[in-house]
């Protein structure tokens, strides 16, 4: 079974969502992460996760939406995220491409939830766009700071730099519908590169749709697309890889428990 290590349930309505989940089993995808926003979400992934055994989540606040809202103290962030179908905090990080929230503050937001992340145990989520110098130093400092978390590289499009800084920190990185896109040459050779204990895959639907549907509406279910090109790039079979990439996202997030892999 694959896990869509990063997903947005909350984006379809909620009569829907068991028809996704189903379809994405139905193909062999048996685990998806749904991922929080924004704070004032954070009870509906939990109500999601709740609801479907094969769906987890994380609560947090995306650098689009970092100045929608007071800075939360950690204290804060810790008790949203305290509850037994939480596995990580986030979507967090900068985003300098659309620059939607001031830099200062989505830089302090960012901040906070790592230092959630140290405190909780649980994996932090990071969304890195345009900003990969910013980032690397924050989780640079952060880490000398506040000692070692857990943590992801979702839906990784950045420079080499950062995927080797995310590594040397302990961090993993997670590649999305991205990785089949046919002017992806310098990603998929990052993607054949990095250490195979650190590889996740993901769709972040409803976005970025692999090849053969790129421009149509992503589903978890097409993860596995990404995941046969990850195989392809690695040299290894797709059950193999279904294999690795489960059991890395089993050890990055604290708690997650992929079914098929219960006996």
């Amino acid at each position: 079974m694959l896990v869509d290590s990063h997903c947005h349930l909350d984006h379809w309505r909620e009569e829907e969502i068991p028809e996704v989940v189903a379809r994405a089993r139905a193909v062999g995808v048996g685990t998806l992460v749904t991922i929080g926003t924004r704070l004032s979400q954070a009870e509906t992934v939990k109500r999601i996760a709740s609801t479907h055994p094969e769906v987890w989540c994380t609560v947090g606040i995306h650098p689009h939406n970092a100045g929608e809202a007071p800075i939360p103290t950690v204290e804060e962030l810790l008790c949203l995220a305290d509850h037994p179908r939480v596995v990580g905090i986030g979507e967090a990080g900068l985003d300098y491409h659309y620059d939607r929230a001031p830099r200062a503050v989505a830089a302090e937001v960012f901040r906070v939830q790592i230092r959630a992340a140290q405190r909780s145990g649980l994996a932090l989520v990071i969304h890195a766009r345009d900003a990969d110098d910013d980032i690397a130093a924050i989780l640079e400092d952060e880490h000398a700071r506040g000692g070692p978390f857990r943590f992801v590289l979702h839906c990784f499009s950045s420079g080499r730099r950062l995927a080797e800084v995310g590594i040397s920190l302990g961090g993993m990185v997670s590649f999305s519908g991205i990785l089949t896109f046919k002017r992806s040459d310098a990603l998929r050779a990052i993607a054949r590169d990095l250490p195979v204990d650190r590889l996740l895959v993901e769709t972040d639907a409803p976005y970025l749709a692999p090849e053969p549907f790129r421009g149509k509406r992503c589903e978890p279910a097409m993860v596995r697309h990404t995941a046969a090109t990850l195989a392809e790039l690695r040299g290894m079979t797709p059950d193999a890889l279904a294999e690795l990439t489960t059991a890395n996202a089993e050890r990055l997030f604290r708690g997650l428990r992929v079914p098929a892999l219960l006996g």
